[in-house]
């Protein structure tokens, strides 16, 4: 394999491993269970002042749960659902046999 194939063929291989580790589902989900997590705990440890603004609903609870599973669902398609790596385009040197 000469030097530029092997460039090419780097290069490619960074491109694909990018697009996994930047795919937007990894994101949103990794974000909505960080904040999901961080929510729920302000809900499970809310008083009864906080629960008197929200007319007795504990809405810190019920929000970070709801942003805990939609963070999960993201993350769990992730993992059903990765990303396809990009088929790599024929040299044009190669021979056709």
């Amino acid at each position: 394999m000469s030097e530029p194939q092997r460039e090419v063929s780097e290069l490619e291989r960074k491109s694909a491993t990018a697009a996994r580790l930047f795919d937007i589902r990894r994101i949103i989900g990794g974000l909505f269970t960080l904040y999901g997590v961080i929510v729920t705990l302000a809900g499970v440890t809310a008083d009864e002042a906080d629960l008197e603004k929200a007319v007795g609903v504990n809405i810190n609870l019920w929000t970070g749960l709801g942003m805990l599973a939609l963070g999960l669902f993201f993350l769990v398609w992730l993992k059903l659902r990765p990303t396809a790596p990009p088929v790599p385009a024929d040299a044009p040197d190669e021979p056709r046999g």
